[in-house]
């Protein structure tokens, strides 16, 4: 495995999480973060020094910006052997600049933007949407195999970054219904446990209200994905949109409210708290 020797870009709470399991599958040769973070023991270096180090660079960033950012640094030290594997969530237009940019250098280029938050990840149970050349997409496979429980061929790079949109879109909607239902329950004196149980059995049930159940009964908010990550992706996912989506706008709304309001990094299931004022 010494060909897929990889380093991570970008040690926020999912990028952190997968530079572990690289390095535990002994794959990891390098990782970088803006802001360096000397708590994790994860082989960190200059951002020039990780082509050198690795064959594999799998970027998580915050976005495009970043992301342009980073690839600017490391462009000039890019080779044929190389494959850059981007995973932040962006839009379609500058994946395909990013695109363009890194195969003008001879090396290839994966867009991989997923959908899982922090148990998926630390359960290897992320769910990667591919937008790319079959053959990259083949030649990832065994890596990304090790990070994730599913891998979606899409289509080309502004497939991929559209169809992670339209997941996030999906998980936004349901996440305020699931808020707003809670907060009209608990109005009529119902308590949580009654809530829930009752929405077992009803259609609605779903994997978000599983996972956001304990945090919503014990008001947990810590991040497994935060409120400014979502608004960030929404306002990608309007920007994607050829046509008015009613909900997407009310959605932005409510999210812009809930960062307006001093939740940004917290969960974004904080959005029931908006209910509470």
């Amino acid at each position: 495995m010494e060909d897929k020797k990889t380093a991570v870009i970008g040690l926020g709470i999912i990028g952190s999480i997968w530079a572990r399991h690289y390095e535990a599958e002994g794959l990891l040769a390098a990782s970088w973060n803006r802001s360096p973070k000397p708590d994790l023991q994860l082989r960190q270096t200059d951002l020039e020094r990780c082509p050198e180090a690795a064959s594999y660079l799998h970027l998580c960033l915050y976005d495009a910006d970043s992301v342009r950012s980073v690839l600017q640094q490391i462009i000039p030290h890019l080779k044929p052997s190389h494959t850059v594997i981007q995973s932040s969530t962006i839009d379609g237009e500058s994946a395909t600049e990013f695109a363009g940019a890194v195969a003008a250098t001879g090396a290839r280029y994966l867009e991989a933007p997923f959908t899982g938050s922090r148990p998926a990840a630390e359960e290897r149970q992320t769910v990667f949407f591919l937008g790319g050349m079959a053959e990259v997409v083949a030649d990832c496979e065994d890596l990304l195999s090790r990070l994730s429980a599913k891998r979606f061929h899409i289509g080309m790079p502004a497939q991929a970054c559209a169809i992670k949109l339209a997941m996030n879109l999906q998980i936004a909607g349901i996440s305020q219904a699931l808020c707003e239902a809670l907060t009209l329950a608990r109005s009529s004196g119902i308590e949580d446990a009654t809530f829930f149980e009752v929405m077992r059995a009803n259609v609605s049930w779903s994997g978000l209200s599983e996972l956001k159940e304990p945090k919503l009964r014990t008001q947990d908010y810590s991040p497994q994905f935060s409120i400014k990550n979502l608004h960030k992706d929404m306002r990608l996912a309007r920007k994607t949109a050829q046509q008015p989506l009613p909900q997407l706008e009310r959605i932005v709304d409510c999210l812009a409210a809930a960062e307006d309001a001093g939740l940004g990094d917290d969960d974004f299931i904080a959005l029931i708290r908006q209910l509470e004022t």
